[in-house]
């Protein structure tokens, strides 16, 4: 008891958030003030934190949100921006004339411009965007959904530019890495074992979507149609992950999703366009007379907006995007170490030691190169003055519920890590959870790892919010078990992704865009099934290589 009382009471606040958000359907705006509240009542009654600690810890939380809200604010500005110019229908006829066969189109468009828009935006932006794309193409609703949702898996573990690592583990992580360890490199590190052990299991998540498809919306309900499909489906796969493995490995965790979505889309759509691996079959979905009720109409034929961009144009921002990421991250070239040298600092926040807040505002993404191309995109598409001060309301108005879940969220776990300093005697709460954990499932727990971050992704909707929440106690997890923490956070950013499948969020916007609002249950629990498959095989891979 001695042993699991502090820890029991210091897993409160992650235990009211995953009940208030996944048992009582709390938005998180609402769940994580509450859930805050309590970490603040636990370490002041029970852990004797003073009251000043508490608030500045809660400080540097809001802080580091500050953070993730201007890279997603700028990868949002974007990607507005491109609406309101017709660049993204221009995207979309251009992939309207690749394959007729549903299977190779849920490859390239869910899979890989899935992948490279979760590269470029993230935040639940590629389901969004691919399941109204899919069924503008004559995909039923409830299928678009299902495939769009399974395909945003694997690139999640790196989101956009990196954001789940970068800045989901190096939230979680201030103040717990030795003094020894640079973080900038150990985050690296994280993201090469992710790319890694995806090139395993992540290979697979295509063949699994295009499977699910064929067994649930196919006229003879086959998994072998699926399966038809099978050496194209890996290639493509492949074609993903493995520059993405290379781009984690030269270039660090901001560029994975990017690339391995551009080198995808450019080896496939070659493939398919020689006819290389098709099926002698095309394959498409029944008559829309005879669908359920439940997948949804079929939707009207989308036409391509008046004097809308070319194609070229169309992808010009995410190639300038790519171009400047790359330039920018390159630790060979002088403009990172440029770009670094701005900086704004609070060291000591409020008088209290080892709560510190640093930033280099140039270096974020969503400044550089996310404003500054969605700048360029606004003349090169020539939107109005009108137009711009729309897209800039409705940007604003996309972060205002992710700005209060979010503040409040990194918030609570940044108190969770302050608590060192007490009047109790105790150890930190993080480090109380860990030790309990560790003493209680001992050296299999890198198997569970990944079951820990889908459970954050399903609750909060995000993979960068699950590492948050539960980086540090992997973190002393790996620490107290003698496992590789680099390891440990690898699989809990894989499985952060894969609970991308079903977060309810995610779930409830994707179908909400297609029209199918009340289908959300339906979208869970066949979605849970890849979730158990690709977690297991994860786990599995984690236990080996530890």
């Amino acid at each position: 008891m001695l042993l699991y009382g502090p820890a029991l009471l210091a897993a409160l606040p992650l235990l009211f958030t995953v009940v208030a958000m996944a048992v009582l359907l709390w938005p998180a705006q609402r769940a994580m003030p509450a859930a805050w509240l309590l970490s603040a009542g636990v370490a002041f009654f029970f852990w004797e934190m003073a009251p000043l600690r508490i608030l500045a810890a809660s400080l540097e939380g809001a802080l580091l949100a500050l953070n993730i809200l201007i890279i997603v604010g700028g990868a949002i500005l974007v990607l507005n921006v491109l609406k309101a110019g017709g660049g993204l229908v221009a995207i979309n006829e251009g992939f309207n004339h690749i394959s007729a066969d549903r299977r190779v189109q849920v490859l390239i468009i869910a899979w890989l411009f899935g992948a490279f828009i979760e590269g470029a935006a993230g935040f639940g932006t590629p389901a969004a965007l691919i399941a109204p794309l899919l069924v503008g193409l004559g995909f039923p609703p409830l299928c678009s959904v299902m495939v769009a949702l399974i395909c945003n898996s694997a690139p999640v573990a790196f989101g956009a530019v990196g954001t789940t690592i970068n800045v989901g583990f190096g939230t979680a992580l201030e103040g717990l890495l030795p003094l020894n360890v640079e973080k900038a490199k150990f985050l690296q590190s994280v993201g090469v074992e992710a790319a890694f052990l995806n090139i395993l299991a992540g290979s697979l998540i295509p063949l699994i979507a295009v499977m699910f498809m064929t067994w649930f919306f196919g006229g003879n309900r086959s998994l072998r149609e699926g399966l038809a499909i099978w050496p194209l489906a890996l290639l493509s796969g492949l074609a993903f992950t493995v520059p993405s493995f290379l781009a984690a490995r030269l270039l660090g965790p901001e560029l994975p999703s990017v690339t391995g979505g551009l080198a995808g889309l450019v080896v496939t759509i070659f493939l398919v366009s020689r006819r290389y691996f098709l099926p002698e079959r095309l394959w498409d979905f029944p008559p829309p007379h005879l669908w359920a009720a439940a997948w949804g109409p079929r939707a009207q034929t989308a036409s391509a907006v008046e004097k809308g961009p070319s194609l070229f144009l169309a992808w010009t921002p995410y190639i300038i995007i790519a171009v400047l990421l790359i330039l920018t991250r390159l630790p060979a070239l002088p403009f990172k170490e440029f770009l670094l040298t701005f900086s704004l600092s609070w060291e000591n926040i409020m008088g209290e030691r080892g709560i510190s807040y640093r930033v280099e505002p140039l270096y974020l993404p969503g400044i550089l190169p996310f404003s500054l191309v969605a700048g360029l995109t606004l003349l090169l598409h020539r939107i109005s003055l009108r137009q711009t001060k729309k897209i800039a309301l409705q940007t604003g108005q996309q972060l205002l519920p992710a700005a209060l879940a979010l503040g409040f969220a990194v918030g609570m776990v940044r108190i969770l890590v302050h608590s060192d300093v007490n009047h109790a005697g105790l150890e930190s709460m993080l480090l109380s959870m860990s030790a309990s954990a560790a003493a209680l499932v001992g050296g299999i727990w890198p198997f569970f790892a990944p079951f820990l971050g889908a459970l954050g992704a399903f609750v909060s909707g995000s993979n960068t919010v699950s590492n948050i929440l539960f980086g540090g106690f992997q973190y002393g997890m790996a620490e107290n078990l003698g496992i590789s923490p680099s390891l440990v956070l690898a699989l809990q950013g894989l499985g952060g992704a894969t609970g991308n499948m079903i977060a309810v969020h995610n779930v409830i916007a994707v179908c909400t865009v297609t029209g199918i609002l009340g289908a959300e249950g339906i979208i869970i629990r066949r979605n849970l099934f890849p979730l158990l498959l690709y977690a297991s095989f994860v786990g599995l891979l984690g236990l080996l290589f530890s």
